[in-house]
């Protein structure tokens, strides 16, 4: 696959098996393509190569099919602040609802389900616009939730989220993964992408390295791809990236040091 914006290529011969039933997360500096890349997955921007979705070209599926099968959080997400936290929750179930039909038993469900999974239920009421950041990001987070997708794409879901409600994200997506679903996350807290069953690490638009989120090889990528600014190591039965505050000298991916991009 590749992509560019404008006459600027962004990405570059990416090949990247996301397995069914998994969490992978994409980690990278700031520039790899890690954005362009989740929304080229989504179908959001166009690309070279083929997406597969589910086994099955994402161009061939229906608009309302791929709109249940496939949810999307990108980055800064617009929605009207004068609608409530449950009507914003509820635009999520669009893709499963007739045209002009009002919602089912089953749409109000699920967006029940979703804005309890968030932690936003008792504001429900509340308009999207008197909400902070982080409140705010919770509530797209149960709109993405509440399509009932079989693949969640999020781009930088953790944005505005205080330290519990990180890790109340992370325990939701293991119980998504649990029920089959397949998490794909773009992250810049790399302690974070850590926690995924596999991680991909993007530089100048290109995936360097995919493994488990486990494997030394993966954690020596993540390291050599961040200029050996951090070091990963397993604190707490947990692997956490730190802060190196004295480098090493290595260079990063010399394959890599021509043709750069600029994406976010």
């Amino acid at each position: 696959m590749g992509a560019s914006v404008g006459p600027c290529p962004v990405l570059q011969d990416i090949h990247l098996p996301v397995l069914a039933g998994c969490w992978t997360s994409i980690v990278g500096p700031n520039g790899a393509g890690k954005s362009t890349l989740l929304r080229a997955l989504a179908g959001l921007m166009p690309h070279t190569g083929t997406v597969h979705l589910l086994g099955r070209e994402l161009v061939d599926w229906p608009r309302r099919d791929k709109a249940r099968a496939l949810a999307w959080l990108g980055q800064n997400e617009a929605a009207a602040d004068d609608l409530t936290v449950y009507d914003v929750a509820m635009l999520g179930r669009l893709p499963h609802q007739p045209w002009l039909a009002p919602p089912s038993a089953a749409d109000h469900a699920a967006v029940e389900q979703a804005l309890r999974a968030t932690h936003a239920w008792d504001w429900r009421q509340r308009t999207l616009g008197g909400l902070s950041g982080g409140e705010r990001q919770r509530v797209l987070l149960a709109r993405a939730l509440a399509v009932q997708a079989q693949v969640l794409l999020m781009d930088e879901p953790l944005a505005n989220l205080d330290p519990p409600h990180q890790a109340d994200w992370l325990l939701l997506v293991r119980a998504l993964v649990a029920e089959g679903k397949t998490v794909v996350s773009v992250l810049h807290e790399v302690s974070m992408a850590l926690q995924a069953d596999h991680v991909a690490v993007l530089a100048r638009g290109r995936i360097v390295h995919h493994g488990a989120a486990a494997d030394p090889d993966t954690h020596r990528a993540v390291e050599r791809v961040f200029d050996h600014r951090i070091a990963i190591h397993s604190v707490a039965g947990q692997w956490m990236a730190l802060p190196r505050l004295h480098p090493t000298a290595a260079p990063p991916f010399p394959d890599l040091n021509e043709n750069p991009s600029h994406a976010n």
